[in-house]
């Protein structure tokens, strides 16, 4: 074990990229060359803990490991590459001195490179340019070095070759880390402070809260949260190698583990500061700006009985996710619930996921919306983030939607099908920037990228947009966005009838222009996944009391008459007579079952 009280032999940094640029392989080879993680335990994405990450081949939580290697101790945090988990990139971020900035041989600078870059240069943390995957055939790793050099402004010599998959290059990079990326600046002899980048819940050992320190000591004294003024006596602390094991203290500039033995979730939060009762810092660390959601959605039990169980697993989810934000509701209609924030659709899906499989609660989720503004004719403004909350149309003065600063990055091959995308999502363009139209870029046989910029509502870009983009692109193309500003749009809630009963859960706010396109839309889908019931359904699409689509689901019918044989035709004509009377009374007072997988259908319409 490498001595701890030496400052000069610690290392912290995180791996940034855009997704798919091989992060959790060559995390994977750091951990096996340091020998962190023997041969006979090793597996592909070691550090993707959740099984939603594996089956996605995605990262989506922040995994920190602790590596010694050459008399250092380098602490790496693995970071996901998606957008709607930028926040975890951002805490990371704020745990690190340095960042490998990685960048795909074969696919180049693509739009999160660009978007985690500039976060690492506003954290000020020191970028080492990596072009991996150079095994694959498609590579052309001089190319890309080029095109870093040119357009994120590093000198040549400061790029590093590697392959996460056969490990070339990978020891060079570790040594980079060493020479290359400062040691931490904090002060042992000052008060502790320590700052919670994520945490998780133990039933045994409670909130375990994931820290690193930048001032003094931790140890197993008696500790100090300081936001939630609450006091704790630690039960056990530690460092996350290959596994977690345990140790006496965390020093200054150190990444480990805290177990607090606290069963309230509530008092421990991330970005709060963990310091000593009996020497304690007066001054907390800044910590995180609280994200701020981008798409909402009710969150309900699909059996109400375990709306008991739903409460204390998103209390606990939240734990994990801090952008993930979340408040009780009740629906006449479903029961009790959850009005939820979502950073985007992934977002969404992979929260319902977690929730199912990890607290074993079946859930129903509506349609995302985003966060409008209506000013009423009274000149008072509200926010609204559901069709429930949306107020009657003669009430309203004028209302406003989010839009977004769009960049995406793709090849000029599919130029002319992503400009129509974004054209059909009401996007207003504002440039094409062409990168890589070099001799040197064409001489290497790489696929020159072109920049499409637009504004477009976030609304359009939360819906299908992302699908389109990579459909037609062969999913070449990458997408960035942020949201801008807020423009006056003609909305209005879209009612789904049942039966001629409003589904509370399947209404939605739209612009009144796409209104019965997206009726019809969402009939059409009712229609060919609802299942039949004993009378037959009407489906109905509606504003106010104007219908603006329209589809039935037949009943399902039984052959009453298959027992007859011969005889008088009256006897066959009075059991059909008698059938048909039974399914209106049924169509009168039946009420229409809607299963949990017809929400999931219709959630991207």
């Amino acid at each position: 074990m490498i001595s701890l009280m030496d400052q000069t032999h610690i290392r912290n940094f995180c791996i940034i990229a855009h997704i798919d640029h091989g992060k959790s392989t060559l995390a994977d080879r750091m951990l096996e060359i340091t020998g962190t993680v023997n041969q006979r335990e090793m597996k592909d994405q070691y550090l993707d803990k959740i099984d939603i990450e594996r089956e996605r081949g995605i990262t989506i939580k922040l995994q920190p490991a602790r590596m010694e290697y050459k008399d250092h101790i380098l602490n790496l945090i693995d970071t996901p590459g998606h957008i709607d988990f930028g926040y975890e990139v951002s805490r990371a971020l704020a745990a690190c001195e340095g960042a490998i900035l990685l960048v795909d041989a074969g696919q180049g600078i693509q739009a999160q490179t660009l978007s985690n870059l500039h976060k690492a240069k506003n954290a000020g943390l020191k970028i080492i340019p990596v072009v991996n995957k150079i095994d694959l055939p498609t590579a052309h790793p001089e190319a890309v070095a080029l095109d870093i050099v040119k357009t994120l402004g590093f000198k040549e010599d400061e790029i590093i070759f590697t392959s996460g998959k056969t490990g070339e290059g990978v020891s060079e990079l570790l040594d980079a880390i060493i020479t290359q990326i400062p040691t931490p600046k904090g002060n042992p002899s000052a008060p502790t402070r320590a700052l919670i980048f994520d945490s998780y819940y133990d039933s045994f050992k409670g909130v375990v809260a994931y820290i690193r320190v930048i001032d003094g000591t931790i140890s197993k004294s008696n500790a100090f949260l300081i936001n939630t003024k609450t006091n704790f006596e630690p039960i056990e602390i530690g460092y996350i190698g290959a596994d977690q094991y345990v140790s006496e203290m965390i020093t200054t500039g150190e990444v480990g583990y805290i177990a607090t033995g606290l069963k309230d979730i509530h008092l421990v939060r991330v970005g709060d500061t963990i310091t000593l009762q009996n020497n304690s810092a007066q001054e907390p660390l800044p910590g995180y700006l609280e994200p701020k959601p981008m798409v909402y959605a009710n969150l309900f039990p699909e059996d109400a009985v375990q709306a008991k169980e739903l409460r204390e697993a998103v209390d606990r989810y939240n734990l994990t996710d801090a952008s993930f934000s979340f408040e009780p509701i009740y629906s006449p209609v479903m029961g009790s619930g959850f009005r939820c924030g979502f950073l985007g659709l992934l977002h969404v899906d992979v929260v319902r996921q977690r929730i199912e499989r990890e607290f074993h609660v079946a859930t129903q989720i509506t349609s995302p919306n985003v966060l409008y503004y209506v000013t009423l004719r009274s000149n008072k403004e509200i926010t609204v983030q559901s069709p429930q909350e949306f107020p009657d149309q003669s009430n309203i003065d004028h209302t406003t939607e989010p839009w977004c600063n769009v960049s995406i990055f793709t090849r000029k091959e599919y130029l002319g099908s992503l400009l129509k995308i974004c054209e059909n999502h009401r996007g207003e363009f504002i440039e094409i920037i062409h990168y890589g139209n070099n001799p040197e870029n064409i001489t290497n046989g790489l696929i020159t990228r072109t920049e499409i910029r637009y504004f477009i509502p976030l609304a359009e870009v939360i819906s299908n947009f992302f699908d389109q983009i990579k459909s037609v692109s062969e999913g070449y193309a990458s997408l960035d966005y942020e949201v801008t500003q807020y423009r006056e749009v003609d909305l209005v809630k879209l009612d789904v009838l049942l039966n001629k009963e409003a589904q509370p859960a399947l209404a939605r706010l739209v612009v009144e222009s796409q209104a019965a396109d997206i009726g019809e839309k969402l009939v059409a889908k009712l229609k060919e996944h609802l299942p039949r019931h004993q009378f037959k359904v009407p489906i109905q699409a509606a504003i106010g009391g104007n219908v603006v689509a329209r589809a039935d689901v037949p009943a399902m019918r039984k052959d009453v008459t298959a027992k007859l044989y011969g005889g008088d035709r009256t006897r066959k004509d009075k059991l059909l007579e008698k059938q048909a009377k039974g399914k209106k009374r049924m169509q009168t007072l039946g009420r229409v079952n809607i299963p949990h997988e017809v929400y999931r259908q219709i959630i991207a319409i």
